[in-house]
């Protein structure tokens, strides 16, 4: 038997081979059979180069169907696909690319990376491009064959220390998440999604990809979330995912109603928290309540609120079928109404942090239970409502960002003397990144700021304001508090 997630999908796509997979706006749709077309030249073209079941891949390219291809082909291979955001900077993807120490580097002909690796782009033709290879390698007809515990794809989530961890998503965590999120939310062979997320991301890439190639029906593929194109596709669609800002920027437009939504099944919610206010006023506008989940990278998707029954706002409903979810504070389960840190357990759950058996070790329990760093509380039917995060994460725009890593860039600026990088509320991206300072002499303003990281870090890192203070607020251990700190600028952008 071959535990390939991908042979799981080819048969899907065997079988629909004349039905349309991918809805492209500015060019012609794909069919299921043209997607197993592209995909197998495209794993051709990886065997021909050289990669090898268990290599990494790295990418760093625009959502396009050839990007989908190509994530595929790695699947069939049996190599392990490494997506990164296309707002890493040069310095950024020097880290990646040390630690993954992939086969090969495809990105887009905008990306600047100077490295060892060997490099193609996708987004261009001739010479040294990732397309010309692909049309004329000889298609690849076998799956190669995978265990179950097989590493499928790493994903990296920014760490604690600075340090970026990658978290390895088996062929079982991939199949088993799919399986359990189809079944949750009803998936039907005639739903069409309406993709406006990222696929370098778990959201975009593993939930809403994985839904249509394993349940069936089409995806309306939109190159990037666009309020006005959406409401122009979303007659024609039955479900929407989206990160909280894709809703406050929808609630936005006047020509965003109830009608415009007539044809909607579902919509659902998930990669940061979604305000009750914004729940309630997409209810009161459209007539549907939107279903919140809760995942992350480590885990996928962990719990859902029901496709039937009660959704209430604020909270992130159930755990998944054969996912357990437990509040737990240190070794002691919590009961009813306790806040504690939410531990999962099942088939979902990563395999451990690549390169860092360490930091594995120290995440999951004895049990197998697996530490999330995120503060939760369970009522007395298991309904799950987040109730912080037990490190400093910040979610802005549902991308995760975490402060040490922009302090350590600040503070080398030679007009600040320390920093506290903390998240406040934001009413389009849910959290607003803000850089509290010490100058050291002058004023230190955003705009400086803005400067020194514009090539050194992602865009969605950077502090969108600077505030100064003589002195950053401490405990009697010399802890800078960032719960006062986040109280007191907490209107900064209302």
């Amino acid at each position: 038997m071959n535990d390939n997630v991908y042979a799981l999908f080819e048969a899907r796509f065997r079988s629909e081979r004349d039905a349309t997979c991918l809805r492209l706006p500015d060019r012609d749709d794909w069919l299921y059979g043209d997607l197993e077309a592209r995909v197998s030249q495209a794993a051709g073209a990886l065997a021909e180069l050289g990669v090898k079941p268990g290599d990494r891949v790295v990418t760093q390219t625009e959502k396009t169907p050839e990007a989908l291809a190509l994530y595929l082909g790695c699947l069939k291979v049996g190599a392990v696909y490494v997506p990164l955001n296309t707002a890493y900077t040069a310095a950024e993807m020097d880290y990646f690319l040390s630690d993954a120490e992939p086969a090969l580097l495809v990105c887009d002909s905008s990306q600047t990376v100077e490295t060892a690796v060997p490099t193609l782009t996708l987004d261009a033709t001739g010479s040294g491009s990732f397309p010309e290879r692909v049309d004329a390698a000889d298609a690849c007809e076998s799956t190669v064959a995978r265990v179950a515990d097989d590493i499928a794809a790493i994903v990296y989530t920014s760490g604690t220390t600075g340090r970026p961890k990658g978290a390895m998503l088996t062929h079982r965590n991939l199949e088993s998440n799919a399986r359990a999120l189809c079944d949750a939310w009803g998936w039907q062979s005639d739903d069409v999604l309406l993709h406006a997320l990222p696929i370098f991301h778990v959201h975009g890439l593993f939930v809403g990809l994985h839904c249509v190639f394993l349940g069936g029906g089409s995806m309306v593929f939109l190159p990037r979330f666009d309020a006005d194109a959406v409401i122009e596709h979303l007659p024609s669609s039955t479900v929407m995912m989206g990160v909280p800002t894709f809703y406050t920027r929808l609630l936005a437009q006047d020509a965003f109603t109830g009608n415009v939504c007539r044809a909607m099944r579902l919509f659902i919610s998930g990669s940061a928290p979604l305000a009750a206010q914004t729940f309630a006023d997409f209810q009161a506008r459209t007539g549907h309540r939107i279903l919140e989940r809760y995942g992350m990278s480590e885990t996928l998707m962990n719990t859902s609120n029901p496709l039937a029954g009660e959704r209430i706002g604020g909270t992130v409903g159930f755990a998944l079928p054969e996912i357990e979810a437990r509040i737990a504070d240190g070794d002691r389960v919590l009961g009813e109404g306790e806040i504690g840190e939410i531990e999962v357990r099942g088939p979902n759950v990563f395999k451990g942090y690549w390169r860092m058996p360490d930091k594995t070790a120290e995440e999951f329990r004895p049990d197998g239970f697996f530490r999330t760093g995120d503060l939760g509380v369970m009522d007395s039917e298991g309904r799950v409502s987040i109730a912080g995060r037990t490190k400093d994460l910040i979610i802005s725009g549902g991308y995760n960002v975490y402060p040490k890593e922009v302090e350590t860039l600040i503070d080398e600026m030679p007009e600040v003397s320390e920093s506290a990088v903390i998240g406040v509320p934001h009413p389009d991206f849910g959290e607003g990144v803000v850089a509290v300072v010490v100058p050291r002499d002058e004023p230190v303003e955003t705009a400086m700021v803005e400067a020194a990281l514009k090539d050194r870090l992602a865009r969605f890192k950077q502090p969108k304001r600077v505030v100064c203070l003589d002195d950053l607020p401490r405990n009697v251990m010399g802890k800078v508090q960032k719960n006062a700190l986040r109280e007191r600028f907490a209107d900064l952008f209302a």
